[in-house]
């Protein structure tokens, strides 16, 4: 708890918008005291009948955090002539928003119009996570919904082919270390990927190297033969991990033996500290899961909203 309070004293350095918008552990006690609950039955039932729902939750909180702070923007539909974050290209492949949609849909039977729909993704969030066999964390809560919603601006999200001087630049830009970019990479444990962002690696590399020289030779081979240089298989990609459904260490241990997905994963080891951590991580499960609820307390807590929306999808 100490821990938590630490981290929330000192959101504000790194975010503007937070001086409205102060969260709290206890923020629904009195207004909502089971929303907690509701969030966590409605993701259960849906990761037992889906088990790449943990991956994508997470996926999409992180992706709405990195623009305009954790305000629920990445899930308004597009309308009219605006194109919204969600069919922005790096969010294409995003999924399960319809359990972010139930989740709302059983939290406003129990007190309408108090939780924020920024709110219920930073829980369900957490609770993909516990599902997947990770950590538990308090949640602090009391974010805003945005209003605002661009497929432009998501050219600000960090690529996975990123260098270590761009994804440093990507992190510090929204208050976030060194140590937070690789706690948070640690998500790559869960889930799959298209060819689409690691074919650079495996095709065409460079002048002299057809592939990334840095990737396992057999795991660059394997991967050639999912994803052709002329891709036409539609979904066609790789788990990011031999246990795509289990949260755990492995992803760490992959990049020390040149068997991670992205160039913006093996980048990792370009740069001393962070090379540092991913060795404290692939050698300590219980380093990784305290470093990992550390900076996923200090991402979500990147606030940015004005309303609490009555559907998630439309702003009121």
């Amino acid at each position: 708890m100490a821990t938590i309070a630490a981290l929330l004293s000192s959101l504000l350095i790194f975010s503007a918008s937070s001086l409205g918008n102060a969260l709290s552990l206890n923020h629904y006690d009195k207004t909502c005291p089971d929303v907690e609950a509701t969030v966590a039955n409605v993701v259960k039932q849906a990761a037992m009948a889906d088990k790449k729902v943990s991956a994508a939750l997470l996926r999409m909180h992180f992706h709405d955090c990195f623009l305009r702070g954790c305000d629920a923007s990445v899930l308004l539909d597009s309308v009219n002539k605006n194109t919204a974050e969600k069919d922005g290209p790096p969010n294409a492949s995003l999924h399960a928003f319809y359990v972010i949609d139930n989740a709302k849909k059983a939290v406003e039977a129990c007190c309408p119009g108090v939780v924020s729909c920024a709110d219920i993704l930073a829980l369900a969030a957490r609770d993909a996570v516990v599902l997947a066999g990770g950590p538990t964390w308090e949640v602090p809560k009391g974010r805003k919904d945005g209003r605002i919603s661009k497929a432009s601006e998501t050219i600000q999200m960090p690529s996975p082919t990123f260098n270590i001087s761009q994804l440093k630049q990507s992190f510090s830009q929204r208050g976030l270390s060194l140590d937070d970019l690789v706690a948070l990479s640690g998500g790559h444990t869960l889930g799959f990927s298209h060819c689409s962002s690691f074919q650079s690696r495996i095709h065409n590399f460079n002048a002299t190297h057809d592939t990334d020289p840095t990737m396992h030779p057999a795991f660059a081979a394997s991967l050639r033969s999912v994803c052709q240089k002329k891709n036409s298989v539609k979904n066609a990609g790789a788990t990011m991990d031999p246990s795509p459904t289990t949260f755990d260490n492995t992803y760490y241990k992959l990049i020390l033996q040149g068997r991670s997905l992205f160039s913006s994963d093996q980048a990792l080891l370009t740069f001393p500290k962070t090379k540092n951590l991913v060795y404290k991580f692939a050698s300590s499960k219980e380093s990784f899961t305290k470093a990992f609820v550390n900076s996923m307390i200090k991402m979500s807590s990147i606030t940015g909203g004005q309303e609490i929306r009555k559907h998630c999808r439309v702003v009121n």
